[in-house]
């Protein structure tokens, strides 16, 4: 089972490069801002408390993202693997994935991180904001405000994962296809391992 972290912080391209991946390996798409968006468009409890997290630039916490995910886990246990999208976001997640992969038999066969520098990351998070609606990325504060949880919070995952071997990083710039032939190429190599 081929069980990938694809990894960075907001505006680094996992969206894209998810898509590119769930179509060459058929994977499941585990994306917790899809599940929590989708939360939200329903209006459900969770969605609105979510939102209101969201909109500020914070974290939903763990034990309902956790569960969201074991929910999906469950849902497809006959798939081929699963891509991890945006999640996990702390070591505690982390570890709380780890457990919960044990459990289902199996665990993550790389993390794959697209490193991008800041203010790119911002230019492209506003640039998104203006074309896709979504209020977390159209405000410039918000944008660094979310890169800034993101280097202090969800950095330390990848240690995480390093310290497993599992670990591999690759430039978040240039053409979507270039990036795309990097990022297998870490797979076929952690696949190899």
């Amino acid at each position: 089972m081929l069980n990938l972290v694809l990894f960075g912080p907001p505006g680094a391209g996992k969206g894209t490069q998810s898509e590119k991946l769930i179509q060459k390996y058929q994977l499941v798409h585990l994306s917790t801002g899809d599940l929590l968006r989708s939360q939200i468009a329903a209006g459900t409890e969770l969605g609105l408390r979510a939102k209101s997290l969201m909109d500020q630039g914070l974290l939903v916490p763990d034990e309902v993202v956790i569960g969201m995910i074991e929910n999906k886990l469950t849902e497809n246990q006959q798939a081929p693997g699963f891509i991890f999208d945006g999640f996990p976001r702390t070591v505690k997640q982390a570890e709380a994935l780890d457990t919960l992969l044990t459990l289902h038999g199996t665990g993550i066969t790389t993390m794959v991180a697209l490193v991008v520098d800041e203010e790119e990351l911002i230019r492209r998070l506003l640039k998104r904001g203006e074309t896709s609606g979504r209020p977390d990325d159209k405000d410039e504060a918000t944008a660094r405000r979310r890169v800034s949880v993101y280097n202090s919070e969800t950095m330390p995952v990848a240690e995480h994962y390093a310290q497993q071997g599992k670990y591999a990083a690759i430039s978040g710039i240039g053409t979507i296809d270039d990036i795309f032939e990097l990022v297998c190429q870490k797979i076929q190599q952690a696949q190899l391992s």
